[in-house]
């Protein structure tokens, strides 16, 4: 009598260690990058002092919440594997266009509205030319960013001021949490709160929504999510919207703290978003990558500027040469990473 024989079917044990595996290793470049925030901390405290101190901690997060808020937005299209290249542009022009408004009569909080909608045009704009006619995403971003640029310089070629006594300045106000000895205070502003809400939403619609889920299976790969019958398509457009929206709010927080515009805001701002995001974990081909890992990029950066200022010895044009040797480095990480899981 013949038998068949079966292969023998793989052991649940060994699924499961594959798949914890996999979960590991896309989390080792956000581990990396606390790593690397946490011995920034140790060497400046050990090098210069007042590092780890309440105020210090404090102004890295007021500095920075618009840069933690652009790459938020630049998270979600990093994951699906595209590029945003408009939103420092974006940011120009939403800036100036809001403070000209206000200057010439409009309602603070309508004309702030304004700014973020106009961010939101934007990216419904660079999410049509990219879905709905199959433009390169760094094509149809780099058009955004051209005329964004472009739209900011004619509305003014000088700074535009806010009144000192406009509501939005409210949002760049100092709101002391705990008064601590001397100037050692912990202190927040609305725009720190703002930011928060951002990566707390931003977090919940990645990990706890169908959207999320789409957004990760575009990335690991649009043609597998589209045999799935997930909204592929919708599922673009709006991480574009969304990018280009958060651009709109960082542009509302930004303002606020500096109590300025300009044509030349920005410039830049989309690459260290970017940098942000990918040494915060996010794989630049998509697929992988953690919002709060983004965060953490963004610190990074932050305080790699607060470290060459209390230096004094290193030039400001460092910073450029630092972070790219650092954003090289988490690059060769994840490349390293994608080897290692198609093993």
């Amino acid at each position: 009598m013949s038998t068949l024989t079966q292969a023998p079917a793989e052991p649940t044990g060994v699924r499961a260690l594959a798949k914890r595996l996999s979960l590991h290793l896309d989390t080792l470049p956000t581990a990396a990058a606390v790593v690397i925030f946490i011995g920034m901390i140790v060497y400046g405290e050990a090098a210069y002092g007042r590092i780890v101190q309440f105020n210090t901690l404090s102004n890295l997060l007021i500095n920075n919440a618009h840069l933690i808020i652009l790459t938020v937005g630049l998270t979600f299209v990093i994951l699906t594997g595209g590029i945003d290249l408009s939103v420092g542009a974006v940011i120009a022009f939403s800036s100036v266009a809001g403070v000209m408004l206000m200057n010439a009569g409009w309602n603070p909080w309508i004309a702030m509205l304004v700014m973020v909608l106009i961010g939101t045009a934007f990216g419904a704009a660079s999410g049509i030319l990219i879905q709905y006619f199959h433009v390169q995403p760094f094509i149809a971003t780099l058009a955004m960013m051209f005329l964004g640029r472009g739209l900011a310089s004619i509305l003014s070629t000088v700074p535009e001021r806010l009144a000192d006594d406009s509501p939005v300045r409210e949002l760049g106000t100092q709101i002391k949490v705990y008064d601590g000895p001397k100037v050692n205070d912990i202190a927040i502003t609305p725009g720190v709160i703002i930011a928060a809400v951002v990566v707390l939403a931003a977090f919940f619609v990645l990990h706890r929504t169908r959207t999320g889920r789409t957004v990760y299976a575009i990335g690991g790969s649009e043609q597998s999510a589209q045999l799935m019958g997930l909204p592929v398509a919708a599922t673009k457009m709006w991480v574009y919207i969304i990018s280009g929206t958060l651009a709109g709010l960082a542009a509302v927080v930004y303002t606020a703290r500096l109590g300025s515009a300009q044509n030349i805001t920005g410039i830049g701002w989309e690459l260290d978003a970017i940098a942000a995001a990918v040494i915060g974990g996010t794989l630049l081909t998509g697929g992988a990558g953690f919002v709060l890992g983004s965060v953490v990029g963004a610190l990074v950066l932050g305080l790699m500027n607060v470290l060459i200022t209390r230096d004094g010895s290193i030039p400001p044009e460092a910073t450029t040469i630092i972070t790219g040797g650092i954003l090289l480095v988490f690059v060769l990480l994840q490349r390293a990473v994608l080897a290692r899981r198609r093993e």
